[in-house]
């Protein structure tokens, strides 16, 4: 039985599995040296100042160094597009597709989500008394493409061989017109890997943590530990997105399955050599971090998760070292990682827990509810909405609106893009200023005057974007470009 807060799943389903299958290729690959020189020549131009700088600029330099002769060698030895060739043509592909406005509104929208995603976490107002990341990198470049890889990111660690100081995040080319649940994917993506390595030890605190918290359940901690980049990446995902990040990733998972199992169900198998926990192990998780989130309608939240996981469960299918998990052990594991995770006092954060740098309020839920409204009717959107808005709170909406019983899923997406578009042309880090993010342009004020307190967030004038904290998430290296097929982080299993 579908929850009610999820009415209209199988629609959404169904609009995630079309846009998979469409496979639109996006623009080829730029493969003549001298071409590509002058393009992004061209394109440079459109980017603002600190991206020429420090991302087109030293990528020009790279390129220049290999020279034609070895750009053509590199294309040949690396065919397949999974290593460095894979990595160059798709930094090459992000400036083009900024520069030359491919598919316009949906990349500005696109590139907006993932910037606040990605600075999200970093610059949240409660970040006080934590130490800044260790690496400082700009919010990610964005482009569409090879839509078999589903959503993905080249983090930082692989970008930075070329001098590029900033990661690439890529999906599938049809999700510029529709496939609304992969602009949930995002939030694992961008508020996900990136934050998890701004820190060099994080991840492994982290899967300390979680060893340590399944102490009597020895193969389920190894295996949850093992894959904390994928794990925690969905918890921070949930705390920046709220249940939205959640529900949408099952429904995603479920329209992937359809395309590539032939089922629409989440798959209750845990491979050794997936990275990723099984879809089934996802879903128990998402329930639970939001369970964690301090806002009024976390239980009925989670509760729909949950229910959602559960119908897709299959007795003795999961199984893990060799043994099989029943359900209730699987979803206490869940539970106890979604806590050490999310609630864990950690060293690299001065103390600090996830949760409460970052989380999902009531405050959250307010600005969500009266974006619903406004997504959801065929009229004109209103400058005011911008004011205390950021793009999470948009894509959030609009996979909660979509969910509704009856939804018009492509006017909800088409006005996402709109609404998504319109913050990224007032985003001062995209102007003619040399401006690393946003909140590097906010007043300062002696006092709060009009326009704060607990007034429904339309109803007054817009505020100035909140601060932005000085650092950016970059991963740490792990391995040279050749081996950048490896740090192909992806949404979901593939």
């Amino acid at each position: 039985m579908t929850h009610a807060l999820v009415g209209n799943m199988q629609a959404c389903i169904d609009d995630a599995r079309r846009a998979i299958l469409d496979g639109e290729e996006g623009p080829p690959d730029p493969i003549d040296f001298g071409n590509l020189r002058a393009r992004l020549a061209a394109s440079e131009r459109q980017l603002p100042p600190v991206y020429r700088q420090r991302v087109a600029s030293p990528f020009g330099q790279a390129l220049d160094q290999l020279g034609s002769a070895g750009f053509t060698d590199m294309l040949l030895r690396d065919a397949a597009r999974e290593r460095e060739a894979g990595l160059v043509l798709d930094v090459a592909h992000a400036i083009l597709q900024n520069g030359e406005a491919y598919q316009g509104v949906a990349t500005d929208a696109f590139q907006e989500v993932v910037a606040d995603l990605y600075d999200g976490f970093l610059s949240a107002e409660d970040r006080r008394g934590v130490p800044p990341p260790d690496h400082d990198v700009l919010s990610p470049l964005v482009k569409w493409g090879k839509p078999q890889f589903g959503p993905y990111t080249w983090p930082s660690d692989a970008t930075e061989r070329l001098g590029v100081e900033a990661a690439i995040v890529s999906l599938p080319p049809a999700h510029g017109r529709g496939g609304l649940l992969a602009w949930a994917a995002l939030a694992h993506e961008a508020a996900g890997h990136d934050v998890v390595h701004a820190n060099d030890g994080l991840e492994s605190e982290l899967s300390d943590k979680v060893r340590a918290a399944l102490s009597k359940y020895p193969a389920l901690a190894d295996y949850w530990a093992d894959r904390m980049d994928e794990t925690a990446a969905d918890v921070l995902g949930i705390l920046n997105m709220g249940p939205s990040a959640g529900i949408g990733l099952i429904g995603y998972f479920r329209g992937l399955r359809a395309v590539f199992d032939g089922v629409a169900r989440l798959s209750n198998e845990a491979s050794p050599y997936d990275p990723h926990p099984a879809d089934i192990l996802r879903g128990f998780l998402a329930a639970e971090v939001v369970r964690l989130c301090p806002f009024a309608g976390r239980d009925a939240w989670a509760d729909a998760i949950l229910q959602e996981t559960l119908q897709d469960w299959v007795n003795g299918q999961l199984r893990i070292a060799g043994k099989p998990i029943d359900q209730a052990t699987a979803r206490s594991s869940a539970e106890v990682v979604a806590q050490a995770i999310a609630q864990s006092h950690l060293t690299e954060l001065g103390g600090h827990s996830l949760a409460s740098i970052q989380t999902w309020r009531d405050r959250d839920e307010q600005i969500v509810d009266a974006l619903c409204q406004a997504l959801g009717v065929p009229v004109g959107l209103s400058a005011e909405l911008t004011g205390g808005v950021y793009a999470a709170h948009v894509v959030a909406a609009a996979v909660r609106s979509a969910l509704r019983p009856d939804a018009d899923i492509a006017l909800i997406f088409t006005r996402m893009l709109r609404l998504l578009k319109q913050m990224h042309d007032s985003n001062p880090a995209w102007g003619p200023l040399f401006v690393m993010r946003r909140g590097d342009i906010a007043r300062h004020r002696i006092w709060p005057g009009t326009g704060t307190g607990d007034v429904p967030v339309f109803a007054r004038a817009p505020q100035p974007a909140r601060p932005r904290a000085q650092g950016h998430a970059a991963p740490r290296s792990r391995g040279n470009v050749r081996d950048a097929a490896r740090d192909l982080e992806r949404a979901a299993p593939g």
